[in-house]
């Protein structure tokens, strides 16, 4: 199977297979480490932070390595008391798109028109085999949450468990394309008030705990 990986920072993509490849290529200003592993090339890029670049890695990688699964590994803050460090994600959401009213903002689901009865509803992932991960709901927006509040409305009204910044954009050019998504991801943080000093305290920990898990689940593909 040809599986194309994305992270949002180098740190999550070196972490996977480190220090392993067979080839490099440069694409514009994304470059893709191709490995095998397990009988399946994968094809793993840092794209940068936030939708767009998560957009665009996962249309060209998708169109370039002519991608049979389209995957997000690497890290999170933590919006729910779910139990764990490491997740599955089985469902994306996107966290800020939607209808700015006098009243506040209304989510709606990404890419649908947003006016009238307001619905979300999430990209579903593709299963991955079971290596004893928990499930969860993964909220994504162009915005690093250091708020408590900004949290519990994210964990409220989208009933999320992690927020991240390129996730739901990966899922959403999936849908896009037919062709299937999956997601890893470790937490760093609580999406709070100290979230930019333990994301930076527990980046590499949590970049290695979910490429490991990555790479289990690969293996079992």
């Amino acid at each position: 199977m040809r599986i194309a990986i994305i992270t949002g920072v180098q740190e999550e993509a070196d972490a996977f297979l480190p220090g392993q490849h067979e080839r490099v290529e440069q694409h514009g200003h994304l470059s893709a480490r191709f490995v095998g592993h397990a009988g399946h090339e994968v094809a793993i890029s840092c794209c940068g932070v936030g939708k767009v670049n998560a957009s665009i890695a996962a249309t060209m990688l998708a169109a370039l390595h002519h991608a049979e699964l389209l995957m997000i590994i690497g890290t999170a803050g933590k919006l729910s008391a779910i139990a764990g460090d490491c997740f599955l994600l089985h469902e994306a959401v996107q966290g800020d798109y939607g209808a700015q009213r006098p009243d506040g903002f209304i989510h709606y689901t990404a890419g649908s028109w947003p006016i009238g009865p307001a619905s979300v509803k999430a990209f579903l992932a593709h299963p991955l085999p079971d290596i004893g991960l928990p499930q969860a709901r993964i909220v994504t927006g162009d915005s690093f949450v250091e708020c408590p509040d900004h949290s519990m409305r994210l964990r409220e009204g989208l009933s999320g468990d992690l927020v991240d910044m390129e996730t739901g954009a990966l899922a959403q050019v999936a849908q896009r394309l037919g062709v299937p998504w999956a997601g890893i991801k470790a937490t760093t943080d609580e999406a709070n008030g100290e979230s930019a000093g333990d994301f930076q305290e527990n980046l590499l920990r949590a970049a290695r705990r979910a490429a490991e898990a990555a790479e289990k689940s690969i293996a079992l593909v």
